[in-house]
């Protein structure tokens, strides 16, 4: 077939050029046309990835303007070298060639989808222009290429369905997305995409976003994973409270503190690398697909390092935990702690969104257009009777204004209360609250006690490309 000008094809054969090359779907099964998505747009550029040798991967970027879809030199280089280190991490590539389709657009949602040999990553027009997003963009490439062993190839049996039809089961998901959350965050730090500061600060808003659910007292992890088609299209008022997808965050913080235990009785011999490399690696070829249970997850962990790895997971799982498991954070050398600053991962994020998230202090979300997205059981703002839905409009006796919540958070901790004006449907409120602790940010603070395993997870594991000597210079 031919595709017309700007239009491309997100499996591992030939991109399609601007000129309408022809595509050839040469030995095509009927699930990779399925999992074949199609990126078009106006302003649509095409760059290699990785080292000569292998399957080709390919980044695919339509855009809202020419200058959007450029990709910066570093970006690419670190691009590379997230090929090199997922080769490290697995050991195997499961598909012909990896495309990552890469929108980035104003007018479109923000999210990625996983596929075998591509991935559908959307973010805003300024995704790449600006340096400070660059790492959010890094890290949804990232958690969607693991897919492609995580997801993909190793699939849970209950996901593997005959057909269309046939219901999906989800109670593996925080397998499925979080420990691909987990691997994803690590290969982002090891390629410099996001880098060994920023692992530290997703674990840390990570924590902090775990911790602030509430509904922790009563849904344990497991069932947030079996409700996942009812908690992904959940108002956002009440999420504190209902929990949401949390298989992602806090599969993650599972994931790392099964990474650490390993680390731990092995004496750093052994980690959950290792696992990766055995229960995803294999032999590198074209897509096929393997689906696994959690008894083959809990056989691939004991044969890697002896332990009770069911009761282990029951009890985070499956149980109500009142705390998330920050056990991995504490036993790598960190613990959580607060910061008077978000960090800049979390900066970006805030820009790109424009909501802001008080979660660690007030105890409530802001939308971008100052809608009171969710109030935290228990917080300063849910005790004084701030309503999740409300509008805010004002703080100490001023119109509302970002400059103005930001004073009014640092004079708390001078024993200034923080009043805020809402409106609740046609009715004003006035609420009080009572809280002194100034600006609170989820963070991470290094326990000197303990080894700085974070550090060691984060590490790269792929020699970095040798510097170019410059040529000499004749007289």
């Amino acid at each position: 077939m031919t595709l017309p000008e700007g239009w491309s094809f997100g499996t591992a054969l030939p991109v399609a050029r601007r000129d309408g090359a022809r595509v050839q779907f040469e030995a095509a099964s009927l699930e990779t046309l399925v999992d074949s998505p199609v990126l078009a747009g106006r302003y649509l550029t095409s760059t290699a990835l990785g080292a000569p040798g292998g399957p080709p991967h390919t980044l695919v970027i339509a855009a809202d303007s020419p200058e959007a879809a450029v990709v910066p030199p570093e970006f690419k280089a670190q691009l590379d070298r997230l090929v090199a280190e997922s080769g490290a991490l697995f050991g195997a590539r499961h598909y012909r060639g990896y495309t990552f389709l890469l929108t980035l657009s104003d007018f479109v949602a923000s999210f990625g989808l996983e596929h075998h040999e591509s991935s559908d990553d959307r973010m805003g027009e300024r995704g790449l222009l600006d340096p400070a997003a660059r790492p959010l963009v890094g890290g949804l490439l990232s958690h969607e290429f693991v897919h492609s062993w995580n997801g993909k190839h190793r699939r849970p049996a209950g996901l593997a369905t005959r057909d269309f039809q046939e219901p999906m089961r989800g109670e593996l998901l925080w397998v499925y997305e979080g420990l691909t959350q987990y691997l994803g965050q690590v290969l982002a730090a090891r390629s410099g995409l996001q880098g060994e500061g920023g692992f530290r600060e997703v674990l840390a808003q990570e924590a902090g976003e775990m911790t602030a659910r509430a509904g922790r007292a009563w849904r344990p992890l497991g069932d947030t994973a079996t409700a996942a088609q009812v908690l992904y299209g959940a108002r956002v008022d009440g999420t504190a409270w209902r929990r949401s997808v949390d298989y992602y965050s806090e599969g993650a913080l599972l994931w790392l503190e099964a990474d650490v235990l390993i680390r731990q009785r092995s004496k750093g011999a052994r980690s959950l690398d290792d696992f990766a490399r055995a229960f995803f690696g294999g032999v590198s070829g074209p897509p096929s697909v393997r689906t696994y249970r959690l008894e083959d997850v809990l056989e691939a962990l004991d044969a890697l390092a002896p332990n009770d790895w069911r009761g282990f997971f029951a009890e985070r799982v499956d149980r109500v935990r009142a705390s998330p498991p920050l056990a991995g954070l504490e036993a790598g050398g960190w613990t959580q702690d607060f910061a008077t600053e978000p960090g800049p991962l979390a900066k970006a994020a805030a820009t790109a969104s424009g909501a802001t998230n008080l979660n660690a202090s007030l105890g409530l979300v802001l939308s971008k257009e100052s809608l009171i997205a969710d109030v935290v059981p228990g917080s300063p703002a849910d005790r004084a009777g701030v309503p999740a839905g409300a509008k805010l409009l004002g703080v100490n006796g001023r119109a509302l204004s970002k400059e103005r919540l930001e004073d009014a958070l640092a004079a708390s901790a001078r024993g200034i209360p923080v009043e805020l004006l809402v409106l609740d449907a046609d009715i004003f409120l006035t609420a009080k609250l009572d809280y002194q602790g100034g600006p609170r940010h989820p963070a991470l603070k290094r326990d000197p006690s303990r080894p700085d395993l974070l550090g060691a997870i984060a590490a790269p594991r792929v020699p970095p490309p040798a510097a170019t000597a410059p040529a000499p210079v004749k007289n």
